[in-house]
């Protein structure tokens, strides 16, 4: 068993919230997890395997919007996690209110996603569908959590207030590789709010992202302003993508990527630096 990254009494307090999500879960007799194959979904993934062992399915939605490196990396996790997991294919680019990149774009995503995730559900006889949301994500802007909410998802995690640190604590007492893997999101969370998403801007993108993990890079976005490229990238990589050697190369990779112009934002990565402020959620998009 891996040693915690909190402290003791922190600690403590982490392996009681497991337990009391294992013991609810353990009342129910089958469950659907959406899975991304991220720490949050691969440990409720875990949690409910100890709880329910068969009766669980995971299952990943399979979009435009998720990279390829992603949906590799959540077969390869599921299948260490043990759990049966499934592939559905959709499109979000099929809702033109989501093409339209307004600030509730996630709630149409979210809404699409787990309608078709709820189909799995019901074909397999599944009386829950859960995801892997936790306490730490409602500080920010997430219309996503709305849907959710309307469509009576599971959300253990939230539910019992495990914050994103003691989501890692408990995914590495469980020995999930995926403990400490960097947070992502989907590629169109890169396009910034009133730039429509399209199936070129998204692998245009992903592209871009892939030379950015090629070169070594752990934290990291491409946002797509345009035709331009702002490279955000975790502040403690910051002095290596600085040198002058990596500042060509990454000028380099991203226009291989189909982008005109790259540049390298002094602020370093910030998860949710395009949602919306105050300002654009009254109608100002102003990112």
């Amino acid at each position: 068993m891996a040693e915690p990254l909190l402290n003791k009494e922190s600690g403590d307090e982490v392996r009681q919230k497991m337990e009391a999500i294992i013991a609810q879960m353990g009342e129910m007799d089958s469950m659907v997890v959406a899975f991304s194959g991220g720490v949050d979904s691969s440990l409720v993934a875990a949690l409910a395997v100890e709880a329910i062992g068969d009766g669980v399915q995971a299952v990943t939605a399979v979009s435009e919007t998720l990279a390829g490196r992603e949906l590799q990396e959540a077969k390869e996790v599921a299948a260490e996690v043990g759990v049966r997991h499934e592939l559905i294919e959709f499109s979000e680019l099929d809702d033109e209110r989501f093409r339209a990149n307004t600030p509730s774009r996630c709630f149409f995503c979210q809404s699409m996603r787990f309608e078709e995730i709820r189909q799995i559900a019901d074909r397999v006889d599944a009386e829950v569908v859960a995801s892997g949301t936790n306490a730490s994500d409602t500080g920010d802007h997430r219309p996503g959590l709305e849907a959710m909410r309307r469509q009576g998802i599971y959300q253990p995690l939230l539910e019992h207030d495990v914050s994103k640190a003691e989501v890692r604590e408990m995914a590495r007492i469980l020995g999930l590789s995926v403990w400490n893997k960097p947070a992502m999101a989907c590629l169109s969370s890169r396009i910034p709010h009133g730039l429509e998403v399209t199936e070129k801007r998204l692998r245009r993108i992903e592209r871009a992202e892939d030379h950015l993990y090629d070169l070594g890079f752990e934290q990291f976005r491409v946002r797509a302003h345009g035709d331009l490229a702002r490279i955000e990238i975790a502040v403690d990589e910051l002095d290596e993508a600085l040198s002058a050697e990596m500042r060509a190369t990454l000028g380099r990779r991203v226009r291989e990527a189909g982008f005109l112009r790259a540049v390298l934002d002094m602020g370093g990565y910030r998860s949710g630096s395009l949602n919306p402020t105050t300002t654009t959620m009254k109608g100002n998009s102003s990112e």
